[in-house]
């Protein structure tokens, strides 16, 4: 099985921006005015370009203003203080606290498309910390 993200933005520029130098990622393809392919995660990355107020999934309609869903991308980073400066100098708004536990590091981010994104920074085993077996 082969993983892609999509993420919809409204604008591309801005979003390049903004994926490039908070997440360090670089730009692949180019798919005229409407994607973009980021590359430097595991997987690879396209940023779609859909305009506020278009169709999305059902009837509900695309809205860039923050928004929750309980699918969300976290990115692994080894400096965590470092990452969230970086994030939030491209764009990024940090909602609440840096947490700990067990397993690392964790902050809650929203990109400025509305999108939620958690970075993680792990400690010693990471998950293995808690896992039951």
């Amino acid at each position: 099985m082969q993983l892609l993200v999509n993420i919809d933005v409204p604008e591309l520029a801005p979003a390049e921006r903004f994926y490039t130098q908070a997440f360090g990622l670089q730009i692949g393809r180019r798919f005229g005015d409407d994607a973009v392919e980021l590359l430097g995660a595991a997987v690879p990355i396209y940023l779609l370009h859909k305009a506020d107020g278009t169709s999305g999934a059902g009837e509900s309609k695309r809205t860039y203003a923050r928004h929750w869903t309980p699918l969300h991308c976290d990115v692994v980073v080894d400096d965590l203080d470092a990452a969230v400066a970086r994030a939030v100098a491209a764009g990024a708004v940090q909602e609440g606290e840096t947490r700990d536990a067990a397993w690392g590091r964790i902050v809650q981010l929203a990109d400025p498309h509305g999108h939620g994104w958690c970075l993680i920074q792990f400690r010693n085993r990471g998950y293995d910390e808690i896992a039951s077996h």
